[in-house]
């Protein structure tokens, strides 16, 4: 049992709230998951020639500690990288105006305590052990701003409470999925993606079913024909929330097994496991309020 959370707001001034109404939804979820949780905001985009890195220092021997200031003097040093970091506890989102698979082969081979999160130019994400008023406060996700976010608060059930674990998974660019649920064939996704040299970092089913349906948007699929595909291939009980630059889409498995309650208002559209991480929100006596049916696209633009 997990806790998805998801905000999409319509008007710029909801913008700079974005993180405010997020929290209580959130936090709404704790029951449902108190392992962990995780967050991901798309906001402006950097320029084309620009990407960032979420990073987590958790798993380096300097933990929080960690020299992030230390790391874009190396990156200066040995790449003539210029780079900017936005430090918040253990994570990092780190920003430079070259290509992100330079940058991230030289952490890997520098750096290969330090996690890469996600990259982009419109995604920061962050994820970490503790319950969700505890991972919300350690990383002021209330001062999050943005068009939208994906949010997750996770009870583990097949894999190993760790922040690498923990959702939202990303894949590719600017790509997010958090899921409540179990598939039961993430192995035989792993086989079939593996050829293709897709690596996979975790056990964890979720990451197999983001790396499915970020490979079928690479190899040309507009997100309604990869989420279809998903339909097709991926077997078990979800409900899937996932992130894009400029989209929000939900969906659920043909037997619809695992909640979804969806609010929709002029101004916002907000998504959660369960109405009560919805009842704070601006207006939600006035919003159309359903439940997302099975084995059906549900995609809201930014």
């Amino acid at each position: 049992m997990c806790g998805i959370v998801g905000l999409l707001v319509k008007t710029p001034a909801l913008k700079e709230r974005l993180g405010e109404l997020m929290v209580p939804m959130l936090i709404g979820m704790t029951e449902r998951g108190p392992d962990s949780a995780g967050l991901a905001v798309f906001g402006d985009s950097l320029a084309e020639n620009s990407r960032k890195l979420s990073l987590y220092s958790g798993l380096t021997d300097d933990g929080a500690d960690f020299n992030w200031h230390g790391l874009t003097h190396a990156l200066k040093e040995h790449l003539d990288v210029d780079a900017h970091i936005d430090v918040k506890h253990n994570h990092a989102v780190l920003s430079f105006a070259v290509s992100p698979e330079l940058v991230k082969r030289w952490l890997r081979e520098n750096h290969p305590k330090l996690h890469i999160l996600s990259t982009g130019r419109t995604i920061d994400l962050y994820k970490d052990i503790g319950t969700p008023a505890q991972v919300a406060d350690r990383y002021d996700f209330k001062s999050m701003k943005g068009s939208h976010l994906v949010g997750h608060t996770r009870m583990a059930t097949e894999s190993a409470v760790t922040p690498d674990r923990a959702h939202p998974f990303t894949a590719g660019e600017d790509f997010c999925l958090v899921h409540n649920g179990s598939l039961s064939n993430p192995n035989s996704i792993r086989r079939k993606l593996t050829p293709a040299g897709i690596h996979f970092e975790t056990d964890n089913d979720t990451e197999a079913a983001c790396r499915f349906l970020e490979w079928r948007l690479r190899e040309g699929d507009d997100l309604e024909v990869a989420l279809q595909k998903g339909f097709d291939e991926l077997d078990g009980f979800f409900t899937f929330l996932m992130g894009t630059p400029d989209k929000l889409a939900l969906i659920r498995d043909p037997f619809a097994c695992k909640p979804a309650v969806v609010a929709e208002t002029d101004d916002y559209v907000a998504i959660a496991s369960e109405f009560r991480s919805l009842a704070h929100l601006p207006g939600v006596k006035h919003a159309n309020v359903f439940e997302p049916a099975p084995e059906e696209m549900y995609v809201w633009n930014a």
